[in-house]
């Protein structure tokens, strides 16, 4: 029997459906299964019950002892009124608590809206209203939050959204089983083609997107990528990004582990003294970054005290990576790099483990289904030939169809016949091979040059006392725009000039206009939620050269 796939569908909960002639051809070349992504997890942890799954700073979790934990969650979600449809916002930072709210909402049929946990108050206000959330669970284990004078403001901005804390799900649950509470111990009931959970947009620009995600859809996105990737039930995964962002989820994130049966290991956070020492002291095997992750980690001297033998790939993904940057990770660090390029709204590349050096460090690998559709296109729409920048557009089996309750943006950012407008500036090669030249919104046309901050910043990360830079566009009369570079010197205690960086460049044949208009030394760089660097906190403040040094 056919699944339904028209819009009022009451499993979709907002998901915008695939048109019928591709649902149908999704599921036919198997793309798409009839699993939920707790049926995957539930699947796993009867073949692997006494295996870890999950490891924090604190607690060694089994399979079998992390799906009890999730059934007792329930029960406490349900005692609170929380039934399957319902939006409940995940605002957990890496710790086993995560999972216990992730799988349990989803275990319920209700709807994870994932908030990452250096979200506060005024984002999280949002979310709720965005998604029309009826519960947000937080955690009282938020570095840098008082959790009371956390919940006093978002009583006061939402009294009506109902909050609990985590760690109280499980506790609160065996007191409830005490008390004679039955717990289900199978999950609610519901096709694969539902609703599984509302994603944050990762764009810098505004406020974040909600992205609609199906089982379905999402499952062939981690368990492919898991494939690419090469876990088995031996991989040991870390990721120095929060759990809640889109990469650390399926590319291929905790659900790719407990697709296969490995151990996924939970960081507070991405520095590298507490990542090193996790890598050796769990033997950790895969771990995700975001560039300036990795470059910390190069750049550390920490690496040289931990035994860092077991460790196989690193993954960088996010944002763009140098070249180089990369071409000092595996001389460095003593594991394989593999790119990752891709975004919550669906395509995913990778560089492929057997690809050459060349390719691995100096593009963003290929897209990983053979039913992705990619156009590079000009901003006429016209298809441009391999090897000239384009408009990224994509269409497949794990591309989501339309952003949640947002039709102005969902007119802007697709076609017609259903291809995404990413926003990425990429050139393509004859192998189909992507490397990404920069973002359509982070050009800076310079008296009618176009600029891609990306080139000048990967010139700059060559300098040997260059830490990391950012470069931004400013507006200018006379030109238009001008180009900024804020530049974080690698030995603090040694003066870096600006003068002496342009003079460097132009030892290394870089055109005059490339040139940064205006170079500011800075102690650090903005980042975004999950690390990346933020280009938009740092134009308001470079309207003037005032800084320069």
């Amino acid at each position: 029997m056919k699944q339904p796939l028209v819009a009022d569908d009451p499993m979709l909960h907002g998901v915008i459906p695939y048109p019928a002639e591709f649902a149908e051809r999704y599921l036919a070349d198997g793309f798409w299964g009839r699993r939920t992504l707790d049926r995957v997890l539930r699947e796993t942890a009867m073949r692997r019950g006494a295996h870890p799954a999950v490891i924090d700073e604190e607690r060694v979790i089994s399979y079998a002892e992390l799906i009890s934990r999730i059934d007792v969650s329930q029960a406490t979600l349900s005692a609170r009124g929380i039934n399957a449809g319902d939006r409940v916002i995940i605002h957990v930072p890496n710790v086993l608590e995560f999972f216990d709210a992730v799988y349990a909402v989803i275990s319920l049929g209700a709807i994870p809206v994932f908030a990452v946990h250096s979200h506060r108050a005024s984002e999280l206000e949002h979310l709720a209203r965005s998604s029309e959330a009826e519960m947000l669970i937080t955690s009282s284990r938020i570095p840098g939050v008082d959790p009371q004078e956390f919940c006093a403001e978002l009583a006061n901005r939402l009294p009506l959204l109902s909050v609990v804390y985590a760690e109280d799900l499980y506790e609160q649950g065996l007191d409830l089983l005490a008390a004679g509470r039955e717990v289900s111990r199978a999950g609610c009931p519901r096709p694969a083609h539902a609703a599984a959970f509302l994603q944050l947009s990762g764009g810098t620009t505004g406020r974040p997107k909600l992205i609609p995600k199906t089982h379905r859809d999402y499952a062939y996105s981690f368990e492919r990528s898991a494939q690419i990737c090469n876990l088995d039930d031996g991989t040991v995964y870390l990721s120095g990004i929060p759990l809640a962002h889109n990469f650390a989820a399926s590319s291929p994130g905790y659900m790719g582990v407990f697709a296969t049966g490995g151990t996924v290991v939970c960081a507070l956070d991405g520095s590298a003294e507490r990542i090193f020492s996790l890598i050796a002291e769990h033997r950790v095997t895969v771990v995700a970054a975001v560039p300036p992750l990795a470059l910390a980690w190069l750049n550390s001297s920490q690496k040289h005290r931990y035994d860092l033998s077991s460790w196989q790939l690193l993954q960088v993904g996010g944002a763009k990576l140098s070249r180089g940057v990369a071409e000092r990770i595996t001389p460095e660090l003593g594991c394989a790099l593999q790119q990752v390029f891709g975004m919550a709204e669906g395509l995913v590349c990778y560089t492929r483990l057997d690809d050459d050096p060349e390719t691995v460090v100096s593009t963003q690998g290929k897209p990983m289904c053979v039913a992705d559709e990619v156009l590079v296109l000009d901003s006429a729409g016209t298809p441009v030939p391999d090897g000239t920048p384009g408009n990224l557009w994509v269409r497949g089996p794990y591309t989501f169809r339309g952003y949640y309750n947002n039709p102005q943006a969902n007119a802007e950012c697709f076609t017609p016949d259903g291809f995404y407008g990413s926003g990425d500036i990429v050139v393509r090669d004859a192998r189909g091979y992507l490397t990404v030249v920069g973002r359509t919104k982070d050009v800076i046309n310079r008296g009618g040059e176009k600029i891609s901050p990306e080139q000048i910043e990967a010139v700059l990360l060559r300098n040997p006392a260059v830490h990391d830079v950012s470069v931004v566009g400013v507006p200018d009369e006379a030109l238009g725009e001008r180009t900024h570079a804020y530049v974080v010197p690698r030995d603090r205690t040694t003066p870096t000039r600006a003068k002496i960086l342009r003079a460097w460049m132009r030892t290394e044949h870089l055109a005059e206009h490339h040139i940064p208009d205006v170079i500011t030394i800075v102690g650090e760089l903005p980042k975004t939620h999950i690390g990346k660097i933020s280009r938009n906190t740092l134009r308001p403040g470079a309207t003037s050269p005032q800084g320069e040094a």
